[in-house]
């Protein structure tokens, strides 16, 4: 096996330890893009490691023995009812399969209203928990933090500043970084991908989002935004990027007609980013692939009226979409969530084509957003982590911190690093 950069337990402590199993669960396609590269790394780090999943794909071709396909690309999600019901019952398989199986650490990726009643019905059988992706109880919700300081043994934190908030009430946390943030760019390969796409000027990339509910909510909206940029701007183009082909079916679905200038693809999403001059992108981690290309965007996320009251005496962040929220300010424009349509989000696009000095600071406010993730290397400190817990090892800031040092490649290796 070549070698990562990365220190390996010894064939001797391998074989000091009892062998341990641990079980990871996940509800949604970003959930097993999350939890992939971290069985990766815990398998190579420690081959005796039984790794089980309720999960997806990516976390199958990863190397995890899989109990249950739970998370299956975003055209085929489940919601309400069906979605309690799939919870319901992977919550008493798990329960049924820990007791056979001695479970050590249970990983619940994401998800927390399906993970928490897993994690819950786990926790008496002796199970240790080690979150991966912080529940955003910062953003709203603060009062669950009791219930969570009850239920994990350690929270893994994607975003910089999740760390200490965690910490200083009372939950063990440790910052990895993301894997959005710490992929390398091949601009040379990105140049040569970017002459294939349609020439016109300004070019805007589509990014309606990876789930099903996603779309149904935006694309009509950004469409017409689109529509509405061409207008003033006679020569623009977009590129609609669906995640799979699925997404791209359903996007025609739920706009049979595409506006002029309009074209659509599955995936590329990197080549598309290197392309464009502006992203039109629901909120969420997309939004961060727009950040690590540096490039301006318009966030928005549509909800019903209704949603949007409730939502407004939930949510405590000034700021909702991530690139804003990792700065800790509006560096770029946001309507997440909101009622508005197609004439804001359009105006907001316009003011960023026509004013090249806000695109230009915006641009370098989202490069130092991305260099808060340099160094890290999610799926490797994630798995030396889960590994620490499993062994019993104290998750007191200092030790925590000392184990993420570790797990972290040299620089050389991190910027070897080349993007999927």
């Amino acid at each position: 096996m070549p070698s990562t950069g990365y220190p390996l337990r010894t064939m001797a402590q391998i074989a000091s330890d009892r062998r341990a199993t641990v079980l990871f669960t996940a509800f949604e396609p970003s959930g097993d893009a999350h939890a992939a590269p971290v069985i990766a790394a815990l398998a190579q780090r420690d081959p005796s490691v039984r790794i089980a999943a309720w999960g997806g794909p990516r976390m199958r071709a990863a190397g995890a023995e899989m109990l249950g396909i739970t998370a299956e690309d975003g055209a085929m999600g489940l919601a309400g009812i069906a979605k309690i019901g799939l919870v319901r019952r992977v919550r008493a398989a798990a329960v049924a399969w820990s007791r056979e199986n001695a479970v050590t650490v249970h990983v619940p990726v994401d998800s927390p209203a399906a993970n928490f009643p897993v994690v819950r019905a786990l926790r008496p059988l002796g199970v240790k928990t080690v979150h991966l992706v912080a529940p955003q109880l910062w953003a709203w919700g603060g009062w669950r933090i009791r219930k969570l300081r009850r239920r994990t043994d350690l929270v893994l934190c994607l975003l910089p500043f999740e760390q200490e908030w965690f910490r200083s009430r009372g939950v063990p946390a440790a910052f990895i970084g993301h894997p959005v943030m710490e992929r390398q760019l091949d601009a040379a390969r990105l140049d040569a991908d970017a002459l294939r796409l349609p020439s016109g000027s300004p070019r805007i990339a589509m990014l309606p989002g990876s789930r099903s509910q996603e779309l149904h909510a935006n694309l009509r909206s950004l469409v017409e935004t689109f529509a509405r940029l061409r207008q003033s701007h006679g020569k623009a183009v977009c590129v609609l990027v669906a995640a799979n082909e699925n997404l791209r079916q359903l996007a025609q679905q739920i706009v049979p007609a595409m506006p002029s200038g309009m074209h659509v693809q599955v995936g590329g999403l990197d080549a598309v980013l290197h392309w464009c001059d502006l992203a039109l992108n629901v909120s969420g981690t997309v939004s961060l692939d727009v950040a690590l290309h540096a490039k301006p965007m318009v966030g928005v996320y549509r909800i019903s009226a209704p949603s949007l009251a409730v939502s407004r005496l939930l949510l405590r962040s000034p700021v909702r979409l991530l690139p804003n929220i990792i700065a800790g300010r509006k560096i770029v424009p946001e309507f997440v969530p909101t009622t508005a349509g197609p004439e804001a989000f359009a105006a907001a696009a316009d003011s960023l084509i026509r004013d090249s000095h806000a695109a230009d600071e915006a641009r370098a406010a989202l490069r130092l957003v991305a260099q808060l993730f340099v160094g890290h290397d999610s799926g490797f400190e994630a798995a030396a982590l889960i590994d620490h817990v499993c062994r019993g090892g104290s998750t007191a800031a200092m030790v925590l911190d000392s184990v993420v040092s570790a797990a972290r490649p040299s620089q050389a290796t991190a910027h070897g690093k080349a993007s999927p």
